[in-house]
């Protein structure tokens, strides 16, 4: 295989969507420009980075996120997978690993009912 296909393979499977948080989304501070004084010592600015939640997710996870977001009282893995249109044998294991990953970014609350129940809630 050609180096070059190669790579143009590889990036086309790594394609990220960008998203925002909206419920974290933080307005940067902009630190103002220090005033010159008559002071022995130079004042030194002070720069507060605010964290803004910029998530790459991949196009699988997008769709999930965007199903859990759609049924506010919560949601299944189960039921995520048949709502993003996969076979019943297969919904929830195709849906566990988006939601392991929306899970770690916070971006979804999971919430066990009973032993073996669990559901998932949007932040």
């Amino acid at each position: 295989m050609r180096l070059s296909h190669k790579r143009n393979v590889q990036a086309k499977l790594q394609k990220r969507i960008k998203v925002t948080s909206a419920n974290n989304a933080v307005k940067p501070a902009v630190a103002k420009p220090a005033v010159a004084k008559k002071a022995a010592k130079p004042v030194a600015e002070k720069v507060v980075v605010a964290t803004k939640t910029d998530v790459a997710l991949t196009p699988k996870q997008q769709q999930v996120l965007d199903i859990v977001i759609s049924n506010a009282e919560g949601i299944n893995p189960k039921s995520i997978g048949l709502a993003a249109g996969q076979e019943d044998a297969k919904a929830a294991s195709w849906a566990t690993g988006a939601l392991k990953k929306l899970l770690e970014e916070n971006l979804v609350v999971k919430e066990q009912l009973a032993a073996n129940k669990v559901i998932y809630k949007a932040v």
